[in-house]
């Protein structure tokens, strides 16, 4: 019978290092990725309020000016109203006659 006996390069002592070394590393990595991602979107999320900061200074000022010209009063301000109605009859106009 023959003695069938198989040796590796390296011991299993060391092979389980290696790939407790690896391991460790992508871990870390891992960490790196998540950390990140976590600082991103910290990041967006404060654009966001940022943003809607602007808007809401765009809308306030917005309905200010709304406010402004609903409250007009245009007689005042030499406005009149108009004497006469005329109202045109539509044709069907195209840009190509």
């Amino acid at each position: 019978m023959r003695n069938f006996s198989l040796h590796l390069p390296y011991s299993a002592v060391s092979l389980c290092a290696g790939a407790v070394g690896v391991l460790a590393v992508t871990y870390i990595g891992l960490i790196a990725v998540v950390m990140s991602y976590a600082a991103l979107t910290v990041e967006f999320s404060q654009s966001v309020r940022n943003d809607e900061t602007a808007v809401a200074g765009l809308e306030s000022q917005y309905l200010a000016a709304m406010a402004r010209i609903t409250k007009t009063d245009y007689a005042a301000a030499g406005y009149a109203a108009p004497i006469a109605k005329v109202f045109v009859p539509a044709k069907s106009v195209t840009a190509l006659r």
